[in-house]
């Protein structure tokens, strides 16, 4: 009956031109009285915070199913395709997932962003990665969020099929290194030292019993100010 009563509710919201649903129309739609919402939920904020852990199991779900390939860069583009396919394919549940109203993030919303740390990580591993994972993470989760909630919530304005696509590279090439040649050395480029860096970090934090605690931490520290240092 839960399921039933949620899967109800998103129905509505999809069809609310005002983006609001009455707990009577819920009770309606699965042929119950109010009693049974009341016990289940406690009252209509109960019902949609419930949605949206509904909506982030979901979310995570597809994550979660989602088999590492050989190449990250290409696990990457595939995580941002798949958050805005769940953002178009499931719009009211998306539009409160990322509401500004909710007091405290749910923690599917932390795990989200470890799972794409994961996959950012593993780009840093591999020397693809030019910018800090934790930084990265927080630019490629801003835009992707950006995007959807726009497609979601002003599809009117926002008309461009290509748009999604555009965003996401325009993104990940401020984060991934770009394809170099030997005609693109620079003596006083620092792009490639700062990917050392960066790879390094990623593979010690992989593989911390290489050294011992307090000197991994040191290294950890050396390599974050070289990282850091981009000018």
């Amino acid at each position: 009956m839960r399921t039933r009563m949620l899967d109800a509710a998103e129905e509505l919201l999809d069809a609310s031109p005002d983006r609001d649903i009455a707990t009577r129309a819920v009770c309606d739609a699965v042929g119950v009285g109010a009693p049974v919402l009341y016990r289940l939920f406690g009252d209509k904020n109960g019902l949609l915070s419930a949605l949206v852990d509904y909506g982030f199991d979901r979310y995570l779900a597809t994550k979660r199913a989602a088999a590492p390939s050989a190449d990250p860069v290409v696990d990457l583009r595939n995580g941002w395709d798949t958050h805005v396919e769940f953002a178009t394919a499931h719009p009211a549940v998306y539009r409160l997932m990322f509401s500004p109203g909710f007091a405290t993030v749910p923690s599917a919303a932390q795990e989200a962003m470890r799972l794409l740390r994961e996959v950012l990580d593993r780009c840093a591993a591999a020397g693809l990665l030019r910018v800090d994972p934790d930084a990265a993470a927080q630019m490629i989760m801003s835009a992707n969020i950006g995007v959807a909630l726009n497609l979601v919530t002003q599809p009117e304005n926002y008309l461009d099929p290509q748009l999604s696509r555009r965003v996401r590279d325009a993104v990940h090439a401020a984060v991934l290194t770009p394809e170099r040649t030997d005609d693109d050395h620079d003596p006083d480029d620092r792009g490639p030292l700062v990917v050392a860096a960066l790879q390094l970090a990623a593979v010690l934090r992989d593989r911390p019993a290489e050294l011992g605690e307090p000197e991994t931490a040191l290294l950890l520290h050396w390599l974050g100010t070289l990282a850091g240092r981009t000018r």
